[in-house]
C-alpha cells in the first residue's frame, strides 16, 4: 500500500505566516511597544553592523618632534640624562596635533589624494559615505571622524591615525601626514628665524646710522674749536702753568734772599720784580684758558667733548654688538631644524580594523535596551500618578 507524502501548498504557509503576524507580532508589539521596536533597532543595527558596514583600513605612525642644533647635541643630550626631560618638545607637539587637524591641510591632502573622491565613493555604504562634492566645512568635518591625531602625555609620542576605506589610501594619507607636518615646523622655524635675522639687519642699519653721525659730530666739533683733544690741550696747559709756578717759586726765594742785602730800589730786586710780575700774568693768562666764570673755556669744551665722545663710543658699541647679535641669528637659522624623528613609521594596513563589527552589534542592542527601558520606566511612573 502506498501512502502518498502530503506536501504543503502554498495557500498554506501564506496563511500559517499571515496567522503568526496577527496572532503572535501584533499582540506582542500592542502589548509592549517599546520593547518591540527596541528589537526591531536592534535587528536592524545588527544586519547593518555584521553584513553592511564598509570596511576601513587605520594605517598608524607615531612621532616625535625634536630640535636639532649643529654643536649643541652632546649637552643637550646630558641635560635630558641627568633631568629626565623628554627630546620631543611639547609646545612643539601640540602646534602640529592642530596643525594636521586644520583645514589648510585638508586643502592639501584633497589636492593630492582627492579625499573627497575617495570618502565619496559610491562602493562605501551610505551611513559611511560622504555626500559628493562637498563645501570644505563638510570634508574638514569628515575628515576629523576620519583621521586621529592624539598626543600622549607620559610618552611625549604624537599618535597619527589615519583611516581609508583601502589600504593603500590609508597608508597615504599617513605618509602626507607625516611629510606635510615636518614641512609645517622646518618652516615654521625658518621662518621666525627669518624674522629675527631681518629685524637685527634692520637694527644695524639704524645704528650704523647712529654711530657715524655720533662720530661726525665729534669731527664737526673738533673742527669748529680746532682742538683735536681738548683734554691734550689742558694737559698741556696745565704743564706750562706747572712750570710758570715753579719758576715764580724760585724768582720769589731769590728776591727774598737778595732784599735781605739789597736796598729796595736796587736794579736786580726790580729786575726780579719785574719777572715775578710777568710770570704772574702769563700764570693769570693760562688759567684764564682753562676756566672762566663766563664759560666757554677749555674747561666746558673739554666736558663737551667727552660727552660727545661717550656717545660716540656708545653708539660705536652698540653697533659692533648688533654686528655680533646678527651673526649669531643667521648662524641659528642655518642650524636650527626642527626634525620629525618616526618613532613607528606608517603602516600599510593588511587587515580592516574599522568597524568592530561585533563590538558596534553589541553595544547597539546594549542602547536600544537600555533606552527601552528607561522610557518603559517614565511611561510606568506617568500612568502611576495618572492611576
Amino acid at each position: 500500500m502506498k501512502h502518498e507524502v502530503l506536501e504543503p501548498k502554498a495557500d498554506d504557509l501564506a496563511g500559517r505566516s499571515s496567522h503568526f503576524l496577527h496572532g503572535t507580532v501584533r499582540p506582542f508589539m500592542r502589548r509592549s511597544p517599546l520593547l518591540a521596536a527596541a528589537l526591531i533597532f536592534s535587528l536592524l543595527s545588527a544586519i547593518y553592523w555584521l553584513f553592511i558596514a564598509s570596511d576601513r583600513y587605520v594605517s598608524e605612525a607615531h612621532v616625535i618632534v625634536q630640535q636639532t642644533e649643529i654643536g649643541g647635541g652632546a649637552e643637550a643630550s646630558l641635560t635630558s640624562l641627568l633631568t629626565g626631560a623628554s627630546t620631543g618638545n611639547r609646545s612643539d607637539q601640540l602646534i602640529l596635533r592642530d596643525y594636521l587637524r586644520s583645514v589648510d591641510i585638508v586643502r592639501k591632502l584633497d589636492q593630492e589624494l582627492k579625499l573627497s573622491a575617495h570618502y565619496s565613493t559610491w562602493t562605501i555604504d551610505p551611513f559611511s559615505r560622504m555626500s559628493s562634492d562637498p563645501a570644505i566645512e563638510k570634508l574638514h568635518k569628515y575628515y576629523l571622524s576620519r583621521v586621529s591625531i592624539e598626543y600622549d602625555e607620559y610618552t611625549g609620542v604624537l599618535i597619527i591615525k589615519a583611516q581609508g576605506f583601502d589600504p593603500d589610501t590609508a597608508y597615504r594619507i599617513n605618509q602626507a601626514l607625516v611629510r606635510e607636518g615636518e614641512a609645517f615646523m622646518n618652516s615654521m622655524a625658518h621662518g621666525l628665524a627669518q624674522n629675527q635675522v631681518d629685524f637685527l639687519e634692520k637694527q644695524v642699519v639704524i645704528l650704523s646710522d647712529k654711530a657715524m653721525k655720533a662720530r661726525s659730530e665729534v669731527l664737526n666739533y673738533q673742527n669748529r674749536n680746532g682742538l683735536v683733544s681738548p683734554e691734550a690741550s689742558a694737559q698741556a696747559i696745565s704743564s706750562i702753568v706747572a712750570q710758570l709756578e715753579a719758576q715764580r717759586t724760585e724768582l720769589q726765594t731769590q728776591l727774598s734772599v737778595r732784599q735781605a742785602y739789597l736796598v729796595d730800589d736796587h736794579p736786580r730786586l726790580v729786575e726780579l720784580q719785574q719777572q715775578i710780575a710777568a710770570i704772574n700774568e702769563q700764570l693769570d693768562a693760562e688759567n684764564a684758558k682753562m676756566a672762566s666764570p663766563q664759560g666757554n673755556k677749555l674747561n666746558s669744551k673739554i666736558e663737551e667733548f667727552q660727552r660727545l665722545q661717550l656717545e660716540a663710543e656708545f653708539a660705536q658699541d652698540m653697533y659692533k654688538s648688533a654686528l655680533v647679535a646678527l651673526e649669531q641669528g643667521r648662524v641659528e637659522g642655518t642650524r636650527t631644524i626642527k626634525k620629525m624623528s618616526i618613532v613607528q613609521a606608517p603602516l600599510r594596513p593588511e587587515d580592516a580594523q574599522k568597524p568592530a563589527r561585533f563590538y558596534q552589534t553589541f553595544l547597539y542592542i546594549m542602547m536600544a535596551m537600555l533606552v527601552a527601558g528607561v522610557a518603559h520606566l517614565l511611561m510606568a511612573i506617568v500612568k502611576d500618578h495618572r492611576d
